[in-house]
């Protein structure tokens, strides 16, 4: 995870110093990156004054030692960095009282990755119709990501040739994501079929969008976690209330503990692997079927099995990043990713302008981002049309005073909007700058 975010924010021209007691590890990252790095245990006084760590404007600790991660952003807090973020996945650590003493001691913010992923697969059961979802200012605009397939009433046609059948869309699409490259869409780019769209729109204009993009709604009511760990008890514990919940979980004490904290769900003991186990645990019956163990191939495997079997929505944890192209494009409907989640967290607070919303997307290597544009700012000098946006960036709509508008080319910003905006890496810092005063 440490290593996913150095790269992703020395992308975004941040400087960067990584520490890390694997010499060897260290010496790969030095070869693929032009991070400075720094052999050594964070928790030395010797190393953290080496990184000269008084000079840091955000210091992250997230290793899976959470007690090393804690100890690590005090002392940072002592020697001058500016702020800090520790990872915790212990439950434990985050009563209201533990993390009120953190933060007096000098822990600026708490990231929980298990439970950023376990409220995201709860989000992802609320819209079926969609392979990902996600909501800015309350929903008041919404980034939709939806596979075209021959169904789908854009194939085949340009973004003008909707606008003229629909002249009063109330959505935009942001990016097009095709055989591996993620294309950023002007009027005369053609939908083509197995496209993944990524589209923001307000949620009047979510009823047309699902129309054009050939995809219905359905009802969740039964469905089957797979894993007992972090993330599947936290989903659980969540959904159970709510949903009928299966889960399966292949080790017999964790299985016997879990059936006593989640009392509204089937906890069953055995190998999800088995396919004659799933079956007898009416795998055709479920509407959603979540994968969550710590093996990215069995989580892959079993919900390709479940697809096989009917099921309407698969969602698989996969932590290999390579693997969420692959993953995406043999049938999974949604990739969940621990690290991504995270340094979508993480991100918020790397940044230069106001960012209320930030999210890493996955399977592309892309943010949207929800800004606000501050007096003064170059954003807020022209219309859209004449901006000059940087190149691998596109403003996809804005909220003002409460209320979403569809950005055109037309629209000027003012100050105070906030805007959600789809940028590559290359973009990131660019646009960042146009959002300051």
């Amino acid at each position: 995870m440490g290593l996913h975010l150095a790269q992703l924010l020395a992308d975004e021209h941040h400087d960067i110093t990584f520490i890390d007691p694997n010499e060897q590890l260290l010496s790969v990252v030095s070869s693929h990156t032009d991070l400075m790095t720094i052999t050594g245990s964070s928790i030395s006084l010797d190393v953290l004054e080496e990184a000269d760590v008084k000079d840091a404007d955000l210091l992250i600790a997230v290793l899976h030692d959470e007690a090393v991660n804690i100890l690590t952003a005090i002392l940072g807090k002592k020697l001058g960095a500016k702020r800090t973020i520790a990872r915790i996945s212990n439950r434990e650590f985050m009563s209201a009282k533990n993390l009120a003493i953190l933060q007096e001691k000098g822990v600026d913010i708490i990231i929980n990755p298990e439970q950023v992923v376990a409220n995201e697969v709860v989000q992802l059961l609320k819209q079926t119709a969609a392979t990902e979802i996600f909501d800015f200012s309350d929903g008041k605009l919404q980034l939709f990501l939806i596979r075209l397939d021959k169904y789908a009433l854009v194939v085949n046609k340009t973004l003008n040739q909707i606008a003229q059948e629909f002249p009063h869309i109330e959505f935009r699409a942001v990016a097009l994501h095709r055989n591996g490259e993620t294309i950023i869409p002007t009027g005369d780019h053609y939908f083509r079929e197995n496209d993944l769209a990524y589209v923001i729109t307000k949620p009047e204009g979510v009823k047309l969008l699902l129309e054009l993009g050939g995809k219905q709604n359905f009802e969740i009511n039964d469905i089957m976690i797979i894993g007992g760990g972090r993330i599947g008890r936290m989903s659980a514990m969540q959904l159970q209330n709510q949903l009928h919940v299966k889960m399966i979980e292949s080790d017999e004490k964790r299985a016997n503990v879990l059936t006593n904290e989640i009392e509204d769900a089937l906890i069953i003991n055995g190998d999800a692997r088995d396919m004659d186990l799933l079956e007898d645990e009416g795998i055709r019956e479920m509407d959603a079927f979540i994968a969550v163990t710590n093996n990215t191939e069995t989580n892959i495997l079993t919900c390709l099995h479940a697809r096989k079997m009917g099921v309407k929505r698969t969602i698989a944890l996969v932590e290999n990043i390579e693997y969420i192209d692959i993953a995406k494009n043999i049938g999974i409907d949604t990739i969940i990713n621990k690290k991504l989640t995270t340094a979508s967290v993480i991100n918020l607070y790397t940044m230069e302008a106001q960012v209320t919303t930030i999210k890493c997307l996955s399977g592309i290597n892309a943010d949207v981002i929800e800004m606000v544009a501050k007096p003064k700012s170059k954003v807020t000098k022209k219309p859209l049309k004449k901006l000059n946006l940087p190149e691998g960036c596109i403003i996809g709509g804005i909220i003002r005073e409460g209320k979403a508008f569809i950005a055109v080319g037309d629209l000027t910003i003012e100050a105070g909007d906030k805007a959600v905006v789809f940028a590559l890496p290359s973009a990131i810092h660019k646009i960042n700058k146009m959002f300051k005063s």
